[in-house]
């Protein structure tokens, strides 16, 4: 069972198979590493597998008023307070960042602009003052809702920009700043980073199962479409990216396409929740506030071509849990479900050659 709470340590996160796969990183290039926005789903797995293989070589920054989370190497540091991450930067001698930080709270950033490119935008205009003039690798995590969705999908980097959110209009104004004044950099869109989340409800799965799990009603879409990755696949790629020469923008998306709907089913059947809890509707029915975006599916092709491979494995990783109708929840006859199996099938990728039947007569 994973156990969150005040003085949560992120280098206590279980890594399956993560820590055991071959050295990837050129040690002597792109350590000591920062890791920014280890608040976040993305920032929060990929510090602790950073952290568990090279140890004191790399730190994770958060923000200052989320004292709970700890752990060592964690810093408190404002990114947009120029003079304290200018220091840390400093002091820390750096030859890596991967920047995972930014707000992508939708209504809040709605309801408060200025908070929003305070903590999209400020931020990078910081890290990037504060790397000028050094060789520092940098590696900056966008995001799939840089699109509206409008379309059937299948984004490429090519596809301009259409963000329907403020969130989403900030994370561009970012990514255009990176790529204008770091032309070395490489910016990389991901889609729902699936693992967990410091708080327990933030994050993709988090925020659906803690509704469930206190038999509460959550509702998800049918036609917002993502494109998720298991967070060990995803700080493997991040690996790979930092210890290359790679520049430009990268799309970082998954191989399946889900609705928020169908990752909504998957989490109810695999964890055992009431089925009668999961409500679905159009965005249209949901109101203007936030704005929801539709289809924003990323195409990879140009990730796989630089890397040779498909680095993602698909989530859910076994076929037998994609929901195959809108009732696909309901149906409990081959398994009850439980948090112990979720925690084991969707927070955690499984092995190579491992059965859904393994997992469930392990239970």
């Amino acid at each position: 069972m994973i156990i969150r709470g005040t003085n949560f340590d992120a280098t206590k996160i279980p890594l399956p198979a993560a820590a055991t796969f071959p050295l990837l990183f050129r040690m002597g290039e792109t350590l000591p590493l920062l890791v920014t926005g280890v608040s976040g789903v993305a920032g929060l797995n990929a510090y602790a597998f950073f952290r568990q293989r090279y140890g004191d070589a790399v730190v994770g920054q958060r923000p200052r008023n989320n004292w709970p989370l700890t752990g060592p190497g964690i810093v408190g540091v404002d990114m947009e307070n120029r003079d304290g991450f200018r220091r840390l930067i400093h002091e820390g001698e750096f030859r890596a960042v991967l920047s995972c930080g930014g707000s992508c709270a939708l209504k809040s950033c709605e309801l408060d602009r200025d908070m929003a490119r305070r903590v999209n935008v400020a931020s990078i205009e910081s890290l990037l003052d504060a790397i000028e003039g050094t060789s520092t690798r940098l590696v900056h995590l966008s995001i799939d809702l840089v699109y509206s969705g409008r379309g059937t999908g299948n984004h490429r980097e090519h596809d301009p920009p259409d963000p329907v959110t403020i969130y989403g209009a900030t994370m561009v104004e970012a990514e255009e700043l990176i790529l204008a004044r770091r032309p070395g950099a490489l910016v990389g869109r991901i889609s729902l980073p699936m693992g967990i989340s410091f708080n327990g409800h933030a994050g993709a799965i988090d925020w659906i199962q803690a509704r469930f799990a206190k038999k509460k009603p959550a509702t998800l879409y049918y036609d917002e479409v993502r494109t998720p990755t298991y967070v060990e696949c995803l700080s493997e790629v991040c690996e790979e990216l930092l210890a290359s020469q790679a520049a430009g923008l990268y799309h970082l998306g998954g191989t399946r396409h889900l609705s928020l709907n169908q990752i909504a089913q998957i989490v109810n059947r695999v964890g055992g929740y009431r089925p009668e809890d999961l409500r679905g509707c159009y965005r249209i029915e949901a109101g203007p506030m936030p704005p929801r975006a539709g289809n924003v599916t990323m195409n990879s092709d140009k990730l796989r071509q630089l890397l040779g491979r498909d680095p993602f494995v698909p989530w859910p990783y076994f076929d037998e849990l994609v929901p195959t109708d809108r009732s696909w929840h309901f149906d409990r006859s081959r398994f009850a479900g439980s948090r112990r199996l979720l925690e084991r099938l969707l927070y955690c990728r499984p092995l190579p050659g491992q059965r859904l039947e393994d997992f469930l007569r392990e239970g």
